[in-house]
């Protein structure tokens, strides 16, 4: 080991301040400020002071969830993408399954009680309700209804802008007591203990106590388009500058040129329709002037359908100038992989908790059927190099694409084969 020699002599200083400052060493790091309240120790983040006496839900966290909606309600693309992603994960298959890959009489009994969650709305349009709170508001909500004698009832999405998230003091949810409190006419009316209500925002941050949703992620490129289409929509309900304009010879007079504009709207009425696909002359020194630009469209608009999509993970090939068609459905198989996998992911999570905590039931759980996107004679061609090869056996391919094991009953049902 190599020993250092120091210098212990200490420079003078007025009470010995500077050494202590210093941690005894020449221009060191100092000494750190004492800790002022040790026991907050390990708080999530610092959340504002008195925080739960807050009624309303998101206040102080951006755009409220009334705006977040009233954006995906009238930006027509944005709609688009929210639908095109819901309708793309409704065309997806799923089953309920042992944590072993089998299926047996609960498993069954599950996947029957879930095509109709809420004994109201079929699965895929409870799966619609529920995507529409992940991707508009990132607040989607579940509440478990229980019959009197404690079982499961029903799975019933309630509306995430009307709940609002009760911190403990180290800025987590609590264990005990209220978790949730529902807001319903700036009221709080009822109060849920954490496994009573089922919140589940997917893009959740650590400074931050609510969700970030797709939309608000672009509410600035939403604004925007939103005043481009309303200047789109005045160029054909408000002004008063006609289409056209037409000089006539400075000879005319007044009622001339009155005379001649009835004449020509007459020939051009809605009664006469046909004429506007007709040639008509007209008399020389007439020249037409064109007061209104004909492009209502150029790169800026794909440019903002571009960045639309692509906070959906949405191929923007139908909105935009064509490429090579190989290229875009490339992209567009890419987009929708990419798009559908986390969400797919968010569901089974959310699910596989519901089915453990709500059904008791740990050994299942949700599976996603898969679906490659190769085309089935490729995808039997590789199946047979890996049985070939010893990858996989015959019962781990049955498995993949749906089916039973050998002698177990065909192929295992799922929640479209019902």
């Amino acid at each position: 080991m190599i020993q250092t020699t120091q210098n212990t002599a200490k420079p003078p200083s007025p009470s010995g301040l500077h050494d202590y400052a210093m941690n005894g060493e020449w221009f060191g790091p100092g000494t750190p400020p004492y800790p002022a309240a040790q026991r907050t120790a390990g708080r999530a983040f610092d959340y504002p002071t008195a925080f739960n006496m807050r009624w309303a839900p998101k206040m102080g966290e951006g755009a409220t969830f009334a705006e977040l909606r009233a954006l995906a309600d009238n930006y027509d693309l944005l709609r688009l993408a929210i639908e095109t992603r819901k309708d793309e994960l409704e065309f997806c298959e799923w089953l309920v399954q042992t944590r072993d890959g089998d299926e047996n009489a609960a498993s069954r009994r599950l996947l029957v009680d879930l095509l109709t969650p809420d004994r109201e709305h079929t699965w895929h349009q409870w799966q619609r309700m529920l995507l529409e709170e992940l991707l508009v508001t990132d607040a989607a909500t579940i509440y478990p209804r229980r019959t009197k004698g404690g079982d499961p009832f029903s799975l019933e999405i309630v509306d995430g802008a009307t709940i609002k998230r009760v911190l403990d003091e180290t800025g987590r949810t609590p264990i005990d007591g209220p978790a949730y409190q529902q807001v319903l006419h700036g009221i709080v009316v009822a109060n849920f203990q954490k496994g009573e209500l089922y919140y589940a925002p997917r893009n959740v941050r650590a400074y931050k106590v609510y969700g970030y949703s797709p939309v608000e992620q672009v509410m600035m490129t939403v604004n925007i388009a939103l005043r481009r289409q309303a200047h789109q929509l005045s160029y054909y309900t408000v002004g008063s500058v006609p289409d056209y304009i037409f000089g006539v010879p400075d000879s005319w007079e007044a009622n001339q040129i009155k005379e001649f504009q009835t004449w020509w709207n007459s020939l051009y009425s809605e009664g006469n329709i046909n004429n506007r696909r007709l040639a008509t002359f007209i008399p020389g020194g007439i020249q037409p002037i064109n007061t209104k630009d004909a492009a209502l469209k150029d790169q800026y608009d794909e440019w903002l359908a571009r960045v639309i999509c692509f906070a959906f993970n949405i191929s923007p090939q139908a909105l935009v100038a064509q490429v090579n068609r190989a290229t875009a459905e490339v992209a567009e198989e890419t987009a929708k992989s990419s798009g559908l996998e986390p969400i797919k992911n968010w569901l089974k999570g959310l699910m596989d908790r519901i089915i453990t905590e709500v059904y008791g039931q740990p050994n299942l759980e949700f599976v996603w059927v898969q679906k490659n996107a190769l085309q089935p004679k490729e995808q039997a061609e590789i199946h047979a190099i890996y049985l070939a090869n010893g990858v996989l056996d015959v019962d781990e391919v049955r498995k993949e694409i749906g089916y039973a094991a050998r002698g177990s009953g065909g192929r295992r049902p799922s929640a479209m084969s019902i």
